[in-house]
């Protein structure tokens, strides 16, 4: 054992400097072990691939040896609540607890954070005319007067789906950059300049890819250089990943380039040009292009095979592209000729051509290595996108152990903790001519339901990565119980979504709450919760929460705070982002029901295209591929019930085929060992037991 290694495990052992850095910490020994992989990681470069489940502890094994290697580290987390946590108390309490100097930076994503210069436009817009918002951007305004960071986490009041946050926020197409009259008070340059002096710097998937994609255009970076790459919730990085690696084109580029537009048009050059025609036939254009796609259609994903979307007509579809072609070309000579008036005019004119090739490029027949679709939503989007991350997110040889290639990303200015004397020397280090390698880690509770965590693996293209799997301390068999109800009809049977409001309701009133649905389509998220809207609506005693009512945030925390203090006992009913990053120890939450497996959807273009893939080469997309994502969900989603050693209850899968089909056994091994349920009556009896407290 190294010098470091050994460190690494005083710190974790019995007496070590963590005992006063959490409440209630103790020696567990598969957290031990996660650390002590990790810091092999970065002692001698390479990629590791960790699978450590709820109540490991898997933030302190990766944070601990990062902070005492001295070497400079990315930490990436999968969402901007899981940064604020990292940079707000783990980081902080673990330099403290570790005695360890360390400069520490939080970079989020251009549209977290205030744009001033937008800001002094945004009461122009259609959008702030109503009382409530012209409120809100007044407390908006007085605020940007005393924050140092503009990040509008800080803005508890102003709702995460709000309208004014693209007003007072910025893009990378919108950004003015050295020309924008408010560049150096710019929050973003500020919280980039404090990356790049930082040793530690915590950033989300979707910066990091960002980054990446922006990179492989040739334009500047917006990461600092650093050795030690960590990525937590590392089971979001595919589908977060190709996200930025594709090409997108959405109506809502388009209408907000028709705002800023009109915006900029009548604050500078009044009178110019006819800027309410221009902006006017960009909107015009674009809302043609999302009824010639989406007429009769709510909300789908469409596929793309050939020279329009599924079931948009051939003949009207490229008269479409043409006319919105036309809107965006129209711009050009106006702004062209008002150029120097404002610097708004040479980025709107730019935005304008990079909209129109994106445009050109949807014209054209796909590359066979993409898959392309159309979103059908509020707006339209056209996507164009890889079927994988592979070979993009780690660059070649670095999983070699003695890769000797730069730090990821790029060259930076700056003097990180990996050029400091005291930080700890490397095997790599003794080796003439030799630089420190590229480490890079991927931390999830859930990678993968076989020993290689080849769902993880595989799309991400670290097959060659070392791999290690920590199982949960937590007792399953006396904490927790799952059932799956034999009466339930089959999820395809139209009385199914019935049948699971009927238990859900009956069990939490019994409970008086503390039950969750997580449901797998949206099509039963609103018919379960209105029938549980419906019975316990006059009832002072239940509160039914709805996904999308309420702020992500708001139904999380009046979930908490369920039957507190006379307040009534709640039922959450939810879906998509509710199966995972969901924190609810102790009695708050006690029953979790899943509707049904969550397979992917057979619809789905990008499902289809992976499925295409395997079958081509000669294996079983419903054993490779569709049985592994759902046993990856069913992990996610179950991961919901235990989060404490202290915590009990009971998961409940309306789902038969769990236990009459043959791919129900693998499923079933996907899940926590808990003690299994057989009939109503012992179902009963669970419940009993949870009611008594």
């Amino acid at each position: 054992m190294t010098p470091f290694e050994r460190a690494v495990q005083t710190a974790f052992g019995s007496g070590g400097p963590l005992g006063g850095a959490t409440e209630g910490f103790g020696v567990r020994d598969g957290q031990t072990q996660l650390a002590l992989a990790v810091a092999r990681a970065l002692e001698q470069g390479g990629a590791l691939v960790a699978e450590a489940a709820t109540g490991v502890g898997k933030t302190f094994a990766y944070l601990v040896p990062a902070l005492l290697s001295g070497q400079r580290a990315l930490l990436s987390t999968a969402t901007k609540t899981l940064q604020d946590q990292l940079y707000g108390r783990d980081l902080p309490r673990l330099a403290q607890a570790l005695n360890v100097p360390v400069r520490t930076a939080l970079l989020k994503g251009r549209a977290s954070y205030l744009c001033l210069h937008r800001l002094d436009s945004a009461g122009q817009s259609a959008d702030s005319g109503r009382s409530s918002a012209r409120r809100m951007l007044e407390k908006i305004g007085q605020w940007a007067g005393v924050t140092r960071t503009g990040d509008l986490a800080e803005l508890t009041d102003l709702d995460e789906r709000s309208s004014l946050i693209p007003l007072i926020t910025s893009t990378r197409e919108n950004c003015l950059g050295a020309d924008c009259p408010q560049w150096r008070a710019c929050h973003v340059n500020l919280a980039r300049r404090q990356a790049m002096a930082a040793d530690v710097v915590v950033i989300n998937h979707h910066l990091f890819f960002a980054d990446l994609a922006v990179r492989e255009s040739g334009v500047a970076e917006l990461l600092p250089t650093v050795r030690v790459a960590i990525f937590d919730e590392a089971h979001q990085l595919n589908e977060t990943g190709i996200q930025f690696l594709g090409q997108q084109l959405a109506t809502g580029q388009l209408l907000d380039f028709a705002r800023d537009l009109l915006a900029a048009g009548l604050q500078h050059a009044r009178g110019l040009a006819d800027w309410m025609l221009l902006a006017g036939g960009v909107e015009t254009a674009a809302r043609d292009l999302r009824l010639a796609v989406s007429h009769g259609r709510a909300s789908a994903r469409l596929r793309w095979d050939g020279s329009a979307p599924e079931g948009v007509d051939p003949a009207q579809w490229p008269r479409s592209l043409q006319r919105l072609h036309d809107a965006l070309s129209a711009c050009a000579a106006p702004l062209d000729a008002v150029s120097e008036h404002a610097p708004d005019f040479a980025r709107l004119a730019e935005r304008a051509a990079a909209l129109t090739a994106r445009l050109q490029r949807f014209a054209e027949p796909c590359e066979p290595t993409l898959v392309r679709w159309a979103d059908v939503g509020m707006g339209l989007r056209l996507v164009e996108s890889p079927l994988d991350i592979a070979g993009k997110l780690v660059p070649p040889g670095v999983l070699t152990r003695h890769s000797s290639e730069g730090a990821y990303p790029v060259s930076g200015q700056t003097t990180g903790a990996a050029e400091r004397p005291d930080a700890w020397p490397s095997d790599t280090d003794a080796k003439a001519g030799q630089e420190h390698c590229r480490a890079w880690v991927f931390v999830s509770a859930t990678l993968g339901d076989d020993e290689r965590l080849t769902w993880f693996t595989q799309p991400c293209g670290l097959q060659d990565a070392e791999v290690l799997r920590i199982g949960s301390p937590f007792d399953y068999a006396r904490q927790a119980a799952l059932y799956v109800p034999p009466h339930i009809v089959r999820p395809a049977d139209t009385a199914h979504s019935a049948q699971v409001a009927q238990l859900a309701g009956d069990a939490a009133a019994r409970l008086g709450g503390r039950t969750m649905v997580l449901t797998t389509t949206l099509r039963a998220l609103r018919s379960i919760g209105d029938k549980l809207v419906e019975r316990f609506g006059s009832d002072a005693g239940i509160e039914v929460l709805v996904q999308g009512s309420l702020p992500k945030r708001a139904l999380m925390e009046r979930f908490r705070h369920g039957g507190e203090g006379g307040a009534p006992g709640c039922v959450l009913v939810a879906s998509a982002s509710f199966w995972e990053g969901v924190d609810m120890p102790g009695q708050a939450l006690q029953l979790l029901i899943i509707d049904k497996l969550p397979f992917p959807p057979p619809g789905d273009p990008l499902v289809e295209a992976r499925c295409r893939r395997i079958e081509s080469q000669g294996r079983s997309a419903f054993a490779d591929y569709s049985v592994p994502e759902a046993a990856v969900a069913l992990k996610q989603g179950a991961g919901r019930l235990i989060r404490r050693e202290t915590d009990t209850g009971v998961l409940v899968i309306c789902d038969t085929r769990l236990t009459q089909m043959s791919y129900g056994r693998r499923l079933l091994a996907a899940l926590p060992p808990m003690r299994r349920l057989h009939t109503p009556t012992e179902f009963d009896i669970a419940l009993a037991e949870l009611a008594r407290g």
